[in-house]
């Protein structure tokens, strides 16, 4: 992988607002184990509160997830791989973020709300991306050399 598809990727992995859209895996493998991710996440959001003998195991896999998502991170800055790895390993990050988001939140969501947060991640999103296509620069920089 070249350098900068490594920096691409570790951008888009960081990026505020990656996991707006992006789905819990299914399985993924922490630890070398594999676990059943989105059923997990699913059982425990379903619940207005997590039971007490529930909340250390929560605690551990998010613990868990956080581990890997750092192994994962660190494959990419510092491995040799191939780009596809590299966007296997970003995909994964992306998910387990998803995966703690859900976790980090856990209690009655409130949907209006949540669907206003997505739209304004997406707004914020757009407008930084029609910002960099037009070669704006940010408000510091404007109004030099005039």
């Amino acid at each position: 992988m070249q350098e900068y598809e490594r920096k691409q990727l570790l951008e888009r992995v960081e990026r505020e607002g990656a996991t707006v859209g992006a789905d819990i895996p299914e399985t993924i493998t922490v630890q070398g184990e594999e676990i059943d991710l989105r059923t997990f996440v699913f059982e425990i959001k379903r619940r207005e509160t997590v039971p007490p003998g529930e909340r250390d195991r929560v605690e551990q896999a998010k613990r868990n997830l956080r581990r890997e998502r750092v192994e994962r991170l660190e494959a990419i800055e510092e491995d040799d791989i191939s780009r596809a790895e590299g966007e296997e390993l970003a995909q994964g990050i992306i998910g387990i973020d998803r995966a703690l988001n859900a976790l980090e939140n856990l209690g009655p969501t409130d949907l209006e709300r949540e669907q206003q947060a997505k739209q304004a991640a997406d707004k914020k999103r757009w407008m930084s991306f029609l910002k960099k296509a037009l070669g704006q620069k940010d408000a510091n920089s404007q109004g030099r050399g005039r």
